[in-house]
């Protein structure tokens, strides 16, 4: 696969409707996308950081993505843009190799015969689509995946395989559910009861399922669990990372972005355009504003309601200075009695 550097510059525009200028030969053949230092002459690159700059100086790329602040470096073919990062994410969706999937039923499928499936669609080996499911146009359901009763794939989604999707869930268009993720199991509801002196637990039955709107991704091992009683809602455009857990009825904003292993109890409710780190824990029942933005290991237990960026994780250090600065914060009472008595002095 192949493209006139002019092409690709035309398919940026009709995708994003961005301002593309060709400089140099427009008919130039472009096969891959590749980082500076591994380019050849039918390979282009991109230019997003300008400490890279000084590495164009040897770099053997057909052609560069880059800004026009940043040409005086380079003396070859270029696309130049605003926003080279976006050229480049662009970029890799035009020439993106992915394999796709036949579009037809596999025979060891096992499909209910209430089940709407579409004809232009796609259900690989031991897939199991279960009762009055709606699979529509375009979808690609993934060897050994599961979709229960109910459920709903919108047009163009792609579940990836051994993907397990319970009843009642509702996925919208253009989605991506990667490998091993678990959309829509029991949230983690229980009611507690005494009974000759144990704690007994109580189950209580997840009654509401899953919304995830349109152009969200969903990375691998992920489990997002379905409400108690209402939905449990991500939002379109979410980008949500691998091995994250979202508790019942947590609601997610339009544009959020979740990094790997963060952890979000129930019913929290997180804004638009929240940008949160990898290996976070977040409390149940909170509530983050739009545009805010929470950095790795970070332990969120109150309410967030002024956007700005927010941390509480600790930076690694030596472990003499770690095992000190340990020990004087166990001291940290005492010093803080000892202060407020001479205060009161």
């Amino acid at each position: 696969m192949s493209f006139q550097l002019q092409q690709l510059a035309k398919l940026i525009t009709e995708r994003s409707g961005l301002d593309v200028k060709v400089v140099g030969d427009g008919a130039l053949s472009i096969e891959k996308i590749s980082t500076i230092d591994k380019a050849n002459i039918n390979h282009i690159t991109f230019l997003a950081n300008a400490k890279y700059k000084k590495h164009l100086v040897d770099c053997s790329a057909g052609a560069v993505i880059l800004a026009e602040s940043e040409l005086d470096a380079w003396q070859g073919a270029a696309l130049v843009m605003s926003n080279p990062y976006v050229g480049f994410a662009l970029v890799a969706q035009i020439l993106d190799d992915t394999p796709q999937q036949s579009m037809n039923i596999h025979p060891s499928a096992v499909v209910s015969e209430s089940a709407q499936i579409a004809e232009n669609c796609s259900i690989a080996a031991n897939a199991v689509i279960e009762a009055d499911a709606i699979i529509e146009q375009g979808v690609q359901i993934g060897a050994g995946c599961f979709v229960g009763q109910g459920t709903i794939v919108k047009e163009n989604s792609r579940v990836w395989p051994n993907t397990t999707i319970y009843h009642g869930v509702d996925i919208g268009k253009n989605c991506i559910i990667h490998a091993n993720s678990v959309i829509g199991a029991d949230g983690f509801g229980y009611a507690p009861q005494s009974i000759d002196g144990d704690q007994h637990w109580i189950k209580i039955p997840q009654l509401g399922g899953v919304t995830i709107g349109d152009n969200t991704e969903i990375g691998s091992s992920t489990t997002i669990d379905r409400g108690a009683i209402d939905n449990t809602v991500i939002g379109q455009g979410v980008i949500i990372d691998n091995q994250i857990q979202i508790g019942h009825n947590v609601v997610i904003g339009d544009y959020t972005a979740i990094a790997a292993g963060t952890m979000i109890a129930g019913s929290t409710k997180i804004g638009r355009n929240v940008t949160i780190g990898g290996v976070c824990a977040i409390s149940g029942h909170l509530t983050i504003v739009d545009k805010t933005y929470i950095t790795g290991r970070s332990f969120i237990m109150k309410d967030i309601k002024e956007a700005g960026v927010y941390s509480s994780g600790m930076p690694a250090t030596t472990n003499k200075e770690w095992r000190n600065n340990t020990a004087r914060y166990r001291k940290l009472t005492e010093l803080f009695d000892r202060v407020k008595k001479l205060e009161n002095k």
